[in-house]
């Protein structure tokens, strides 16, 4: 056989790109932000509101005002902190406001304490030059020194001089950016983001004012919250819907050295909830400082169960034991702090780990000892999660003590399985139609991927006894793919997928299959809805082509933000799928079934009686309760509107 020959193109000098100025943001934005979706989008607002944010941290500041305005495209922020310095640098010939705003790493964080940042979001330099550079406009205005300057930009290029407006009392910064249609996705703002935000910032800074100015509304909102972090622990346990194992909650704050401040709270959720910041930023990945936190509760715990002799007659608790229904706020402020990434989404500083476990472990020990019925309450709760996951782990050695390699035995011909048994990573697609079957076959990832197809409307199972409805050949191949068993013959230790997730059209026919399917589950295999495994899947309903480009809509509104967010004069062609089937293997594995850029909804039933309700008056056989619920919601056609 030959050798193939292949011929490099010449490589030369004159063929190596420098990327200046901005460039390099603009040729691969995803660097710097994330991604260019809606959560980059944002991110945009977040670095210039963290600048904001800092100058309060540093004492300079104690009032921002954040306004996203009519069209939803464009942002301002202000804040009366010292004014970015308008005057020209010695050694760039420029000024300080375009320095800060045109070349990356130019900034007042770099550790010189003449600026008088002490403690700061980022030292990289790069927040507010990225956000000029991907944005179509920015306009830049500072008051100090007695007058007001002002300078515009677009696309990270300076369009005007700096020019001195004239005479201005007070000092402070305002940005006002649009984001750049041709680098994003989609440029219009959610005002629910921005707001929920700006509500954690005041709760983690109780001395910081925010005004919170939304022009589609036309809603002004004042947001300044004394409580600090109890407050705001309070308010994550009543959203988590699960109560409190203690009515009194442990908080603590360090002042000296780098500051800690943390709350926390046991519940009866079975998951643990963090919530970390780093001078002023969420870190949603966590790092070194919730490392430390997770450490100090576990050493906590652990010597108030020795300290008082407190007997588990031979349970090893372990951590995720001891852990298990935490709600826990965390937040460090340090003099240099190091992220993983410009995203910030991981503090990595080594030295924080110890800091806070040395603080938080002694400060947690003395409220457990001064507390003792709450302590006591909360080590019951612990040895509960322990004695469960013991009984857990015992059945499944029986199971496969009893049934070794029986795992794929007797599965619906039907029924795609995955490779893997690893039950905290397979999922079970239920699918309706053998053609979408098809391509969901084709598109998944068949290491832990399985897809079983529906063929139409499965029965109703409301009202009808579990040994009926496993008459009905679909549900008794779904109930022996899933492996529990249903009704009284439930076991949860069978459990062969980690998520089961509910993949229908998204158009009314899909609505009501997922509404069958989640009346059969709640009725005879509630458990899996209370352990949150049950999930619904988002399909796109329509696809936008512009150009080269495909943009995919879940319904009609979210259509409508996709058009409303492209350039005016931009040729849109709008695709609306009849059904799954009429997707590709590959577009469908894109939008639906890659855990990379999918969309899931977590089935929980937060009122059981309501829901009980719900389903006797959709699917029960007395069908004027129907009748007034299909008529009072003629108009709500998609699967998002249905509120069942």
């Amino acid at each position: 056989m030959s050798a193939l020959t292949v011929r490099p193109a010449q490589y030369r000098t004159e063929d190596i790109q420098v990327l200046e100025g901005l460039e390099p943001v603009r040729k691969r934005p995803a660097m710097y932000i994330g991604d260019t979706d809606k959560k980059g989008l944002h991110h945009l607002a977040w670095e210039i509101l963290d600048n904001a944010i800092d100058e309060y941290i540093n004492g300079y500041a104690d009032h921002i005002i954040v306004t996203l305005h009519k069209n939803g495209h464009a942002i301002t922020i202000t804040d009366n902190g010292r004014g970015i310095p308008v005057d020209v640098h010695s050694k760039y010939k420029k000024t300080g406001l375009e320095l800060v705003l045109t070349v990356l790493h130019a900034g007042g964080k770099f550790g010189d304490e003449g600026s008088g940042y002490v403690r700061t979001g980022g030292l990289h330099g790069v927040g507010a030059s990225v956000v000029n550079a991907l944005s179509k406009r920015l306009i830049a205005t500072v008051r100090r020194d007695g007058y007001e300057y002002r300078q515009e930009y677009a696309k990270g290029i300076p369009q005007t001089k700096l020019e001195k407006v004239g005479p201005a009392r007070g000092h402070g910064t305002s940005i006002y950016f649009e984001p750049d249609e041709t680098i994003f996705k989609v440029t219009r703002f959610d005002p629910d983001i921005i707001k929920t935000r700006l509500e954690d910032m005041a709760y983690l800074h109780s001395g910081l004012r925010i005004t919170y100015k939304n022009e589609i509304s036309g809603e002004v909102m004042e947001l300044a919250n004394t409580g600090g972090l109890p407050a705001f622990l309070a308010k994550l346990v009543a959203e988590g819907q699960k109560p409190p194992v203690t009515e009194a909650a442990f908080s603590a704050v360090r002042e000296n050295g780098d500051k800690i401040e943390v709350a926390l709270q046991w519940t009866e959720s079975t998951e643990e909830t963090y919530r970390t910041y780093a001078n002023g930023i969420r870190t949603p990945n966590g790092g070194t400082h919730e490392n430390g936190l997770k450490s100090a509760v576990r050493k906590a715990i652990t010597n108030y169960i020795e300290t008082h002799d407190i007997k588990v007659k031979g349970l090893k608790i372990t951590a995720d034991d001891i852990r298990e229904g935490l709600v826990a706020i965390l937040s460090v402020f340090l003099r240099d702090p190091m992220f993983e990434s410009q995203t910030k989404n991981r503090l990595t500083n080594p030295e924080i780990e110890s800091t806070v476990d040395n603080f938080v472990r002694p400060a947690l020990e003395a409220w457990l000892n001064n507390n003792k019925s709450a302590a006591d309450a909360i080590v019951s709760r612990i040895i509960i999660a322990a004695r469960m996951r013991e009984a857990s782990r015992a059945a499944k050695e029986e199971v496969k003590r009893k049934s070794p390699g029986s795992r794929r035995l007797s599965l619906p011909g039907k029924l795609a399985d995955c490779k893997s048994t690893d039950v905290a990573k397979t999922e079970l697609f239920i699918v309706e139609g053998d053609s979408a079957g098809g391509s969901a076959k084709q598109g998944r990832d068949n290491q832990t991927q399985a897809v079983l197809p529906l063929r139409g409307k499965i029965l109703n199972c409301e009202g009808l006894a579990t040994s009926k409805v496993l008459t009905n050949q679909e549900i008794a191949d779904l109930v022996t793919a899933i492996g529990t068993g249903a009704g009284e013959k439930f076991h949860y230790d069978g459990l062969r997928y980690g998520k089961i997730i509910l993949l229908m059209d998204a158009d009314a026919d899909g609505c009501h299959i997922a509404t069958l399917l989640l009346d059969f589950f709640f009725r005879h295999m509630p458990e899996l809805i209370k352990k949150g495994h049950v999930y619904i899947a988002q399909p796109p309903l329509y696809r936008v082509n512009v150009g080269k480009d495909t943009y995919w809509a879940r319904d009609d509104q979210h259509k409508e933000e996709i058009i409303a967010g492209l350039r005016a004069n931009a040729k849109v062609e709008v695709t609306r799928f009849k059904g799954l089937g009429e997707m590709d293997a590959k577009d469908l594995a894109a939008t639906t079934l890659d855990r990379r850029t999918r969309t899931l909804l977590k089935v929980q039933i937060d009122n059981p009686l309501a829901t009980d309700q719900a389903f006797v008056e959709l699917l029960g056989k007395d069908s004027e309760h129907r009748y007034k619920f299909i008529m009072e919601r003629a108009e709500q056609t998609s699967a998002e509107e249905l509120d069942v």
